[in-house]
């Protein structure tokens, strides 16, 4: 099939259609329209899973609640969405980031409203259960991205658009108390100033669904649907999807790494405010202006993780990938231990914002190697790996910051040492046609990336052509080997047979 003429898109593009460059400030459709809607979808979300912690030092006044209670409602915040990333991940794969996301966020968003009518902490905890299934549309984010932008600028684009929209966890420490500050100084009285509260993220969330249905698109030449029904995409199975997804043992390793670098990030939104409000004896906008400062580095911090990994993938391939994640994280993980050990708020606040810069650039990092894992299952790996970070985030909040078993600051150190253990499972990763961080790539057969990508579509499907997404992306991905490799390497048979589009 012939390639569109070149006009049809305001970005360059490969012969997927992908954007080969990533223009920050551009809102070309429908590659930087979709990464816009993505990130403010997603950041609207994070505003309301985290919009209680700023506000819980008067929550827990008027709800009465206990050291328990709160480390209960804040392990439901980002447990519910343990689940509910995998889900996601199936549902971009067979319907596309655009309906799976925008009905996500429609339907989470009834719970951010409820919660100004909490009355217990029984109430509380569900609450925040149902609004923290919101944040599994980081997974359409991220699968969006990947859909939308070629394989040299993909880490990039990932790393923004996630980095950004964790940018909510920081910007909510600030607009929560921003916004019940001005209802009280209105009249209201403050246990009712929180309640109403409530009603701006909940409103801000479902607008920007409202946004993503009328003004997204799921992929570069259309949505799921069209596409479908035209025929240029076929509609795939979900149990080989699955397949394909769980028993690719590089997502498991994925999905643990994960759990320690953007689980310890949600760990880290859910006390922080607090731990400085209680050890240092400081008012509430001051603990939030504090903890604000962890979320806000997303700013640059993820993006910046996304962006190394695409430079340093070009020069070195998928193996500089992974060596610039595993020591990144090594990184964040003894900054954590340092956190927890330093007593002065000055040096507390230094080191916790060099934690934050290293935790939430292997995020985006790990987004970096994310999108190469599998071709047909994109969307479950995501998931898997996103969901991996909502569990690492349960586990270490059951572990170490549920009740009075561990102090605060000796829950952080702890969790530093976490990190460090958890991150070395990614030397195993390993990629016949790439290598991985100890051994070079495969020298026999099925060591190219027509031979990966293609394994994943069984002789039938490959007649019918179902593989041809596969095979374009396994040729715009050669340059993963590497600059001195990628210019030298071979061409297999297979890969000639399939010809890049030129556009």
């Amino acid at each position: 099939m012939e390639s569109p003429p070149p006009q049809k898109f305001a970005l360059p593009v490969d012969s997927e259609h992908k954007a080969t460059e990533f223009r920050l400030f551009s809102a070309a459709k429908p590659h930087m329209r979709a990464f816009h809607l993505s990130w403010v979808s997603f950041f609207a979300c994070f505003v309301s899973t985290f919009a209680a912690p700023p506000l819980i030092p008067i929550i827990r006044d008027n709800l009465n609640l206990t050291a328990t209670d709160i480390g209960n409602a804040s392990i439901a915040s980002v447990s519910g969405a343990v689940f509910a990333r995998v889900a996601m991940g199936s549902a971009c794969d067979l319907f596309g980031p655009r309906l799976a996301s925008a009905s996500l966020i429609l339907l989470t968003a009834p719970a951010v409203f409820c919660t100004s009518l909490a009355s217990s902490a029984s109430s509380f905890l569900v609450l925040r259960f149902l609004t923290g299934f919101s944040l599994a549309t980081f997974v359409s984010t991220q699968f969006w991205m990947s859909s939308m932008f070629s394989p040299n600028v993909v880490g990039s684009a990932n790393g923004v658009a996630g980095g950004w929209g964790n940018l909510g966890g920081g910007a909510t420490q600030l607009i929560m108390p921003l916004v019940f500050a001005v209802i009280r100084d209105a009249g209201a009285i403050k246990f009712t100033a929180w309640r109403i509260a409530f009603f701006i993220p909940a409103l801000f969330q479902t607008l920007t669904a409202v946004a993503v249905i009328l003004f997204g698109q799921d992929m570069p030449d259309g949505n799921f649907k069209e596409l479908e029904k035209e025929g240029d995409k076929p509609k795939d199975e979900f149990s080989k999807v699955l397949y394909h997804g769980v028993t690719n043992y590089r997502g498991w390793i994925l999905a643990l790494t994960y759990g320690y670098c953007f689980g310890v990030e949600l760990t880290i939104d859910n006390i922080i405010a607090e731990y400085f409000y209680d050890r240092f004896d400081l008012n509430l906008h001051t603990a939030g202006m504090i903890a604000a400062s962890f979320g806000l580095a997303n700013l640059f911090s993820r993006p910046m993780g996304g962006v190394i990994s695409d430079v340093v993938g070009k020069r070195f391939g998928m193996r500089g990938r992974l060596w610039t994640l595993w020591v990144v994280q090594t990184i964040g993980g003894v900054l954590c231990v340092v956190l927890g050990r330093v007593g002065s708020l000055g040096a507390s606040i230094g080191v916790m914002i060099a934690f934050s810069i290293f935790c939430q650039a292997a995020c985006g990092l790990t987004f970096g190697v994310v999108p190469f894992v599998s071709r047909r299952s994109l969307g479950l790996i995501s998931g898997m790996t996103g969901g991996g970070g909502n569990v690492g985030a349960v586990l270490t909040q059951l572990t170490f910051f549920k009740g009075s078993r561990y102090s605060k600051e000796m829950g952080i150190t702890l969790m530093g040492i976490m990190i460090i253990c958890c991150t070395l499972p990614m030397t195993l990763i390993y990629f016949p046609q790439w290598g991985g961080m100890f051994c070079g790539p495969s020298a026999g057969k099925g060591g190219t990336e027509e031979d990966y990508y293609l394994s994943e579509w069984s002789a039938k499907e490959r007649e019918s052509g179902f593989h041809q997404a596969s095979a374009k992306f396994a040729d715009n991905s050669r340059r993963e080997r590497g600059r001195r490799s990628v210019a030298s390497a071979a061409t297999s048979p297979d890969a000639e047979s399939h010809p890049p589009v030129q556009v």
